[in-house]
């Protein structure tokens, strides 16, 4: 029996008809003689309004505590969608992240996992149940809640599709697949029938919210077919998929634009082996993830040294750049969160040249001033002033003709 992996987001189970819309997909591929799993997320802004909660109580909580209030948003849809099911006459039955096995290390709120050890949910498909688990969490050896961070149900979906060896693993959301960029902000924004694994993984860490990073990065793990669609309409959405030589046709695939970043200058660092080293040493024992690094031509001895981070993470940076002033490690420091990053990702970038500059030139004539650069070799980002960051998405969209009736 072919296992075939769903995943429902929040809006489209953020009600009891959208439930009941959602059921109507799971049966469709169980009439089809698939063994289910379903990993479900929120309904609707639960996530949101129990952190709102949390905050009325206690401005600065403990992420255990959040974790252990998050994780019951997705309890919540568990049951109800299981019980959708059974008036349906169906036999499904609720898991939580723990009660399938899913192992975490002790990161709270960004969690990662270790380990599954899914002989309970196996043990339901050898019996023909419809197996619907709690996306987003999962818990310790020492059984602490854990949650994967925002998007970690798609993440959650994907590792039980590696682990149960699923056909294929479906993403259901309220847009159709991914697109060339968000289409809130870019109206002629074309949805892309396919896209590499790799190309997937940097819009994903670029700030496109489609899917989370670390899904797309055990799908290719693993070799998880993997399709974004929607739950509201039949459309084919987007495979996620293998490179194929066809790809490098398309010299860029798409564009995003990220609003959640901060830049932290260290001025006046000590330009001597190992300097940067231990100041990066500290930032990743606090579980930052640290993206663009610059660091400027080295004057009488010292250098400064400029990177991003998350603009959630941009507290506890602060506070580190503050004790790394007071060791002397950096004579001062500068904190900005208004920037933004805008990107463009595409495999043909690596055998084609003049990209950048095209780039570069569409900002310039929307008098747009970059403030840090970085590439890779299928990806190019700048960071700018956050007030640009949508112009500065439509214009790179524009000057590499990703709108619709642009080609596939």
């Amino acid at each position: 029996m072919a296992i075939i992996v769903q995943k429902f987001g929040g809006k489209s189970l953020m009600d009891p008809d959208r439930i009941r819309s959602a059921v109507e997909r799971i049966l469709e591929r169980k009439h089809q003689g698939h063994g289910m799993v379903v990993v479900v997320s929120a309904m609707g802004s639960t996530t949101d309004a129990l952190i709102q909660l949390a905050k009325q109580v206690n401005p600065d909580p403990h992420p255990r505590e959040m974790d252990m209030l998050l994780a019951t948003g997705e309890q919540v849809s568990i049951a109800l969608v299981a019980m959708a099911l059974q008036a349906k006459g169906h036999d499904a039955v609720s898991f939580t992240g723990a009660q399938v096995g899913i192992r975490t290390d002790a990161i709270h709120m960004k969690a990662k996992i270790k380990d599954i050890r899914a002989e309970r949910l196996k043990a339901a498909l050898e019996k023909g149940q419809i197996a619907i688990v709690a996306g987003f969490q999962g818990v310790t050896d020492d059984e602490a809640i854990t949650t994967l961070g925002r998007g970690g149900s798609d993440t959650t979906a994907v590792a039980l599709a590696a682990v149960l060896k699923a056909e294929l693993c479906e993403i259901f959301t309220d847009v159709e697949g991914v697109y060339t960029a968000d289409p809130h902000i870019v109206p002629d924004a074309r949805k892309i029938e396919r896209m590499s694994y790799d190309e997937m993984m940097e819009l994903a860490s670029l700030g496109a919210k489609v899917l989370q990073y670390r899904a797309v990065e055990f799908a290719k793990k693993y070799k998880v077919r993997l399709v974004k669609r929607s739950a509201s309409s039949r459309a084919e959405g987007t495979l996620i998929c293998e490179e194929v030589e066809q790809m490098e046709d398309i010299v860029v695939s798409g564009a995003a634009l990220s609003k959640d970043e901060a830049k932290i200058t260290l001025v006046g660092v000590s330009d001597r082996p190992g300097t940067a080293a231990k100041i990066f040493r500290q930032i990743a024992s606090r579980n930052i993830v640290v993206d663009m690094i610059i660091q400027n031509r080295s004057r009488g001895g010292f250098t400064d040294l400029t990177f991003t981070v998350p603009r959630t993470d941009l507290k506890e940076t602060v506070a580190l750049a503050e004790t790394l002033a007071k060791a002397g490690d950096a004579k001062e420091f500068l904190a900005d969160d208004d920037v933004a990053k805008v990107s463009i990702v595409g495999i043909g970038m690596r055998s084609h040249c003049g990209i950048a500059e095209r780039m570069f030139q569409s900002l310039a004539d929307e008098k747009i001033n970059i403030d840090l650069i970085a590439t890779s070799e299928i990806k190019i980002s700048v960071v700018i002033r956050r007030k640009d960051g949508e112009k500065a998405l439509r214009a790179v969209h524009k000057a590499f003709d990703l709108g619709k009736g642009a080609g596939k």
